[in-house]
């Protein structure tokens, strides 16, 4: 079986290394032949991954059977696009795939089938997001359609400060367009977490309590997590029911979700973001470890058509949390300094840059140098060492 992966990100190792174990052939694709994944798989190849057709022409030639985007937000309409074209294994109609990588679309789906969905407009220039001053529903939220990991997001608050948030957010765009959205000021943490459907169903969903560090230099950019999440047991409810109506709508067939939802302060659920596709931050791989639920193997088995090993809906096994390791400063990393204390409650420590290696304020997903797991006995000490990451967990940099 051939099975490329678009994208050569770090968070797509132990995704190779669960197609290895199946007996899969891996081919990469990209434009950056250094990326780290490309060491691991079987074969690299050179080309964009948001080229469609030339992707196609590629998967052609290789004659694979089966394609995916795993925690590479780009490459998902392109791998749903040469899935529906070839007759391959597919996450769902290429079209629904569209709709739920285009947040402008995403938004105008959601509010035209009754869900729960802020105010948002969608803006193809900057002359256009000016003019419609009389619009914005203060404060807003402003990001590029199609891009992930929190680059090019910012809230804004007024309208003089709109011009340079549409400029951050116009340059992160592949498409040149971007949203805005109206703030939804939310209760606890929102979720950041991933999920499964088989054959349209969901069979696993996980929620997260997301959290953020008000000290970094882009304070939306998710910097842990934690299992469980902040929401009620009936909230989480509503939450499935809603997801299971959306892909059901859409059409969805069986793959790996990338989902983001919240509880506004008004008391509604949310459904900000589903992409078809694993979640960077390593999320399935904490699902794996929290639960035993494999859906890396499962979502790596369902795209080149074998039977998926059965998936079950669990709970993490305890208090679990994810610390997204950067720096506050740009640097030469020196090293990082751990607490005493909290070191019995680390589970792994992956931390991906030496001494001596340049690092950037935390500006995005991509600023990341490392990540901590760690597991808690009690909801206690669960949030005792999540409220206090700063004052434990330090980068030192020349």
């Amino acid at each position: 079986m051939k099975e490329p992966f678009l994208g050569g990100l770090r968070y797509l190792l132990p995704v190779i290394e669960a197609a290895h174990q199946q007996g899969y052939y891996v081919i990469t694709c990209d434009y950056l032949p250094h990326n780290i994944a490309h060491k691991y798989s079987d074969e690299y190849v050179d080309v964009s991954i948001v080229d469609k057709e030339a992707v196609l022409k590629v998967a052609r030639e290789k004659k694979i059977d089966g394609i995916m985007s795993f925690a590479v937000d780009p490459g998902v309409i392109t791998a749903s696009y040469v899935q529906n074209e070839m007759g391959l294994p597919s996450f769902g109609p290429y079209e629904s795939v569209c709709i739920l990588q285009n947040k402008d679309r995403f938004r105008a789906f959601l509010t035209e089938h009754g869900f729960n969905v802020p105010k948002a407009k969608g803006f193809g220039s900057m002359d256009e997001a000016l003019a419609a001053k009389d619009w914005y529903p203060w404060p807003v939220i402003v990001k590029p359609t199609d891009s992930a990991g929190s680059k090019g997001v910012s809230r804004v608050d007024r309208f003089e400060d709109l011009k340079p948030a549409l400029e951050d957010a116009f340059e992160h765009s592949i498409s040149g367009r971007v949203i805005v959205e109206e703030f939804i000021e939310k209760q606890g943490c929102s979720s950041d977490s991933d999920s499964f459907s088989l054959d349209g169903g969901l069979v696993f969903t996980s929620f997260s309590a997301q959290r953020f560090d008000r000290d970094a230099t882009n304070e939306y950019v998710p910097a842990a997590y934690s299992w469980p999440s902040t929401f009620t047991d009936d909230q989480e409810a509503y939450l499935k029911s809603e997801l299971q109506r959306l892909l059901t709508l859409l059409h969805m067939q069986t793959s790996v979700y990338n989902i983001e939802t919240r509880i506004g302060t008004n008391g509604k659920q949310y459904i900000m973001e589903v992409s078809p596709r694993g979640g960077g931050n390593r999320l399935a791989e904490m699902a794996r470890m929290g639960t035993g639920v494999d859906i890396i193997t499962a979502c790596v088995r369902a795209a080149v058509g074998d039977s998926v090993p059965t998936i079950e809906q669990k709970t993490f096994d305890g208090h679990w949390a994810e610390v997204i390791l950067h720096s506050e400063k740009t640097g030469k990393f020196k090293q990082l300094n751990i607490s005493p204390e909290v070191v019995p409650y680390i589970k792994q420590t992956d931390l991906w840059v030496k001494p001596g290696d340049t690092v950037n304020t935390f500006r995005g997903a991509n600023d990341t140098i490392g990540t901590l797991v760690m597991r808690f006995d009690t909801e206690k000490k669960l949030l005792d060492a999540m409220d206090g990451v700063n004052s434990w967990c330090k980068v030192e940099t020349d």
